[in-house]
Parts: C-alpha cells; sequence; structure tokens
C-alpha cells in the first residue's frame, strides 16, 4: 500500500538528537530529502520554546514550533502564539506541596516554567546540567509560590533516583485523572506536568487537521519516550526509537535503529524516500 505522508513530525531528544546534543548531518540530509519531495517538517517536544528553537530552525521547519508537550506552540516567524494552556494555579500549589514532603523535598529539582523562563527553588548539580543541556539559564527564587501570579507552562521534577521518578508519577497518577493534569515522564529522570489538553498528541492533531487540513494518515510521527505515545497514537505511521522504553515500542507502527545509530534516517528512508 502506498502511504500518502505530507507531515513529518519530530521529537528532539533521543530522536534526532542523541549525546551530541546536535543533529547529525546524515539525519539533516534526510530531512532535506523529505522536504524535496513535498513533505513539511514539525518539532514536537517537552522543551522550552527558546531551548528548541535552534532545532526548529536547523531543519528548515516552515510550521509552528510545538514545545511543552504541546502546550506552547508558536510561529517563530510570525511569532504569532497558536496556543498557550498553562498549569491552573490550584494544581501547580498542590504539586508542590507534594513535592515539598519532608521525604521528598531534598531528592527532587523543581522546575517552574513561566514565560518560556526557568524558576527553580536553587540550582542543584541537577539542574545545572539540565541548564547546560537546554541552553537555558535558571532563575533562583528561594519559594516557587512567589512566582504564582502567573500560571505555569509546564511543572518538572527531576532526580537522578529513577526510581523516585517513576514512584511519583505512578502515585500523582492515582490522584489526578488525565482529564485535571497531564502527566507523564520525558527521559527517565524527569517528571513533566501540563495542562490536561497539552499534549503532543493533540497538538500534532492541530498542526495536521487545523492548519494543513490532512488527516492521521497523512502523518508520521518519530519519537522515544512516554511523552511522545499521544502522538504516536494519533499518527498514521508512528515510529519509535530503538532507545525507546519498551512500552513505548509496543505501541508505535515501527521501531527504528536508536538515535545514536542515526535510527530517525532509516524511518524516513523506510517510509518517506
Amino acid at each position: 500500500m502506498q502511504l500518502d505522508i505530507r507531515l513529518l513530525v519530530l521529537d528532539i531528544d533521543g530522536t534526532i538528537a542523541g549525546k551530541s546534543n546536535a543533529i547529525n548531518e546524515s539525519v539533516l540530509k534526510a530531512i532535506r530529502a523529505a522536504q524535496a519531495k513535498g513533505v513539511q517538517v514539525a518539532i514536537a517536544t517537552g522543551r522550552m520554546y527558546r531551548s528548541a528553537l535552534r532545532f526548529h530552525q536547523t531543519v528548515g521547519s516552515t510550521l509552528p514550533l510545538v514545545a511543552y508537550q504541546g502546550a506552547w506552540i508558536q510561529d517563530p516567524v510570525t511569532e504569532t502564539v497558536h496556543r498557550h494552556w498553562a498549569v491552573p494555579r490550584a494544581r501547580v500549589s498542590a504539586l508542590l506541596d507534594y513535592f515539598e514532603q519532608s521525604e521528598l523535598r531534598s531528592l527532587l529539582s523543581v522546575h517552574f516554567y513561566i514565560n518560556d523562563q526557568l524558576y527553580v527553588r536553587d540550582v542543584t548539580p541537577e539542574t545545572q546540567a539540565y541548564s547546560e543541556r537546554s541552553g537555558i539559564q535558571p532563575i533562583p527564587v528561594g519559594d516557587l509560590r512567589t512566582t504564582l501570579a502567573i500560571e505555569p507552562t509546564k511543572v518538572l521534577a527531576l532526580s537522578d533516583d529513577t526510581d523516585l521518578i517513576t514512584n511519583l508519577l505512578g502515585s500523582l497518577q492515582k490522584q489526578y485523572t488525565p482529564a485535571e493534569l497531564y502527566l507523564t515522564k520525558s527521559v527517565a529522570t524527569f517528571f513533566e506536568a501540563t495542562h490536561p489538553e497539552a499534549t503532543k498528541g493533540s497538538a500534532v492533531r492541530y498542526l495536521a487537521e487545523d492548519l494543513l487540513g490532512l488527516q492521521a494518515e497523512n502523518v508520521m510521527t518519530i519519537g522515544d519516550n512516554f511523552n511522545d505515545v499521544e502522538m504516536l497514537k494519533y499518527a498514521g505511521t508512528g515510529v519509535a526509537m530503538g532507545n525507546a522504553p519498551e512500552a513505548v515500542q509496543t505501541i508505535a507502527q515501527w521501531v527504528a535503529p536508536s538515535v545514536e545509530e542515526d535510527g530517525a534516517v532509516a524511518a524516513i528512508e523506510k517510509f518517506l524516500l
């Protein structure tokens, strides 16, 4: 069966950018070859908008950039914000209460993303490592409650203890329904919370159907982690990376080689070239 894929949506970390924190030339070449065949390319990431912008520009996307799992969608050329869904203040306060329980407080670095700025209680080693990869300077404020005059786009809790993050996610998924908060992991060390409508799946649907007049069968998505599940399920062709957790691989139509093996190239060549 001949596929009619006209939109390719790419995650960044673990998908088109590995340890190097940059897109390899072979991946860029494959993306450009797809674009030459008339396929539109978009970026959908859990990253901040400012942190994702260089990747969006590198791939030469002419579509709005999907950041913060889909909570923030902005066109870098016109600067039009197509969507901005914040986390309700009451939910943010409750999450912060949870993170600041005595047994958790010293184990978690908590990040609030407000107006595309990163606010933290203090700069921990985990936050410093995050800052270096994202290229974003954190703003330490002591008490994060002082920032809540404006509702955050995203709340993130990070720890090098992956079991702690898994347990945190499981516990909070029991407390909040998907209609109350979207809770996910983008990597094993990151717990993330956004507005319930803010998923990569809803964002990709918006790009495809509302902006381009396409259907799900015209869309291919490539991702590597739990925050990519919704867009992998939505697309007619959903591809998981070889480095994706097994639970993510099982919901994909195809599994590419890992990011360090330039798996995105194999996926693009198989389905688009």
